[in-house]
């Protein structure tokens, strides 16, 4: 009895020592999905991990049809965790279809996180691996690396280290245990590189003669799945909504048991639980507060301008911040643009951090062209939330009052005017003053 309290005494510590995580910016309910042939017991450090940040857990077998995930098309849970590489069926819930239909639900995004293992994901693991822009090895083909492998006897096993990433928040530094399978990466925008397979690795069945591997490269194309270029942690970010999903190669890195190897620690666990942060919308989450427009001499703003007007435009943004649960003002913020755009942008200008905390200003002159058009800001970066706004205002040209009475280019033809009139009143006064001398010679006689 007396090691497993020592044991639970060091985990007590671990908790307070460690800093306070708030939940997530999307909710805190968590669906953990498992094969039946999965022990949670296996697990329990990232399950602690996660309850310790103020998650509510709940687990389902495949089998298993409740709880589902969602009711009367409303999401049930704000995260799922897919811990079923190797099931050839789901429920109806659990779809690829219905993934992506929760993945991708603007008012109420519901976060995945796919785990997979080394032999093979299954068929629908595959299919919907496509729709992201990921593609899988030929089955049973593990990562093999000889130059970080554990052991040359175990080629699978590698030590590897993670990049350091603002993405990755609470992993700082430290190797982590993998063993699991790569991918390969499209040109997709919406996905975010957290962890890169080493130059010097490859997949390939372990138990292969070396003369199948050399055939292999030898033929070109995909015959060898190998190099830098292969992906093992990939994130993706729907660019509508913001729900976010990540792809896992190693189911491995979650268990207890990677948490060390030959008595010493290593930084699983640290990293699962920031993979999990981000995609659980904890890091890099912004959200648009509030945006202004107006004149620069008024404190209104307007529905319509004038051409050639000198307009302000302010835009507020904030940032998540996981350990007080609040969204604080950001000035981080420094490759911001605004559009003015009518069908193209007619000005484009940077926005930048104004005096007060998490507020973006622009000043320019409206163009010189009426018309409807709109403020557009479109920021998008490769792990953060895209920020997009769009306002549609009006811009008329002067009215008839608006015009300067004289204008001095305009002299000669006010000139011209005036000598015209002044000689039709002088003529008019001679006509009458004349009268007709004929007609008074004939009164006469």
């Amino acid at each position: 009895m007396q090691p497993r309290l020592l044991s639970w005494l060091g985990i007590a510590l671990t908790l307070l020592v460690a800093p306070a995580w708030a939940k997530s910016s999307t909710g805190d309910k968590v669906l953990i999905v498992t094969d039946a042939k999965l022990e949670m017991s296996d697990y329990s450090q990232f399950w602690d991990g996660l309850r310790s940040r103020g998650y509510e857990l709940t687990f389902r077998k495949t089998s298993e049809d409740e709880p589902a995930t969602s009711a009367f098309d409303v999401p049930s849970f704000s995260h799922i965790i897919l811990l079923a590489p190797s099931a050839k069926t789901y429920p109806q819930d659990l779809s690829p279809q219905s993934l992506v239909h929760l993945l991708s639900d603007r008012t109420q995004p519901t976060n995945i996180l796919f785990v997979l293992q080394p032999s093979t994901p299954s068929v629908p693991l595959r299919d919907l691996a496509r729709e992201f822009g990921i593609s899988f090895p030929p089955p049973a083909t593990p990562l093999i690396d000889y130059f970080s492998a554990v052991s040359p006897a175990n080629a699978t096993s590698l030590l590897l280290s993670p990049p350091l990433s603002q993405h990755t928040a609470g992993f700082e530094s430290g190797k982590i245990l993998y063993h699991g399978i790569s991918h390969l990466r499209s040109s997709n925008p919406l996905l975010v590189n957290f962890l890169n397979a080493p130059p010097t690795s490859y997949a390939a069945d372990p138990l292969e003669p070396a003369d199948a591997v050399v055939e292999a490269a030898a033929s070109g194309g995909e015959g060898l799945w190998a190099g830098g270029r292969m992906g093992l942690v990939t994130g993706f970010e729907v660019l509508l909504g913001g729900g976010r999903a990540m792809w896992v190669g190693s189911l491995d890195l979650f268990a207890d048991a990677a948490t060390s190897i030959d008595g010493e620690a290593t930084a699983n666990n640290a990293y699962a639980l920031a993979l999990a942060a981000w995609t659980f919308q904890e890091t890099s989450v912004l959200r648009i507060d509030a945006v202004e427009h107006r004149r620069i001499s008024e404190s209104a703003p307007r529905e319509q301008y004038r051409i050639k007007d000198e307009i302000i435009y302010r835009i507020h943004v904030s940032k998540f911040d996981p350990t007080t649960g609040e969204w604080v003002p950001t000035s981080e913020i420094e490759d911001m643009q605004l559009e003015f755009t009518m069908l193209d942008p007619h000005i484009r200008t940077a926005l930048k951090p104004a005096s007060e905390e998490g507020w973006y200003e622009a000043q320019f002159m409206a163009p010189d062209r009426h018309g409807v058009f709109k403020f557009i800001v479109d920021w998008r970066r490769k792990g953060y939330t895209a920020l997009h706004s769009s306002t549609t205002v009006s811009v008329v040209p002067f009215r008839h009052n608006e015009y300067p009475r004289f204008l001095s280019s305009a002299w000669p033809y006010y000139l011209g005017a005036l000598s015209t009139s002044a000689a039709f009143v002088l003529f008019c006064a001679l006509w009458l003053l004349g009268g007709d001398e004929e007609a008074k010679k004939k009164k006469t006689q």
